[in-house]
């Protein structure tokens, strides 16, 4: 007589841990704050970190190409288009063009000088003051980046087409506040890296 047919479960059951296994080690939390955390893991924070860092990834080889047909880097032709649009809001010089874009004046210096070789940009004097300095955008540099932005318009219009206008503008708000969050980070790891520790920064608190 056959024996009567086991009743399947929709979970397969797991063996029993044998005595004497190892146990997987414990991988230190990389984050503290309950905000961060879910269930107690940092999980989906190593997530969003990882998500951010694929998307500039992908990002920064858009701006790579978007250099590329006018000859520069990817980051100089982001140096070139911050010009062309702060400008329409007022004076631009090396300070201006920096702090748009989180960047040190030193490296700002160096980017502007190649791309007035290259008569992508002008630099005038100040007649009266001559370290002050203003940057703009050429003939040249304008035709470079207006032949661009037909074929711009379409890679950025797919690249966030994502995003619905109240998300965009979400998100904008939130980067502007990690930005700064990013910059008292840095100033952190640097205080900590010069050999304090984090009880001499509670101490100063």
């Amino acid at each position: 007589m056959a024996a009567p047919a086991r009743k399947r479960s929709g979970a397969q059951a797991q063996p029993p841990a044998r005595k004497g296994a190892r146990r997987a080690p414990t991988i230190p939390l990389t984050v503290s704050r309950p905000e961060l955390l879910v269930n107690g893991s940092d999980a989906e924070f190593r997530q969003l970190v990882h998500n951010l860092f694929g998307f500039m990834a992908l990002h920064e080889r858009i701006r790579a190409g978007h250099g590329k047909t006018m000859g520069l880097a990817g980051v100089e032709y982001t140096v070139l288009i911050s010009i062309l649009h702060l400008a329409a809001k007022g004076e631009v010089n090396v300070k201006t063009v920096a702090d748009h874009l989180h960047l040190s004046g030193a490296f700002i210096t160096t980017t502007t000088r190649k791309l007035l070789q290259l008569g992508l940009i002008h630099k005038t004097m100040d007649t009266v003051d001559r370290r002050r300095v203003t940057l703009t955008v050429s003939s040249k540099g304008r035709a470079a980046l207006e032949k661009l932005a037909p074929i711009q318009r379409r890679i950025n219009d797919t690249e966030f087409g994502c995003l619905s206008r109240e998300e965009f503008r979400a998100l904008n708000s939130l980067l502007e506040r990690m930005i700064a969050c990013g910059d008292r980070a840095v100033a952190l790891q640097t205080y900590l890296l010069s050999g304090n520790t984090p009880e001499d920064l509670d101490a100063i608190d």
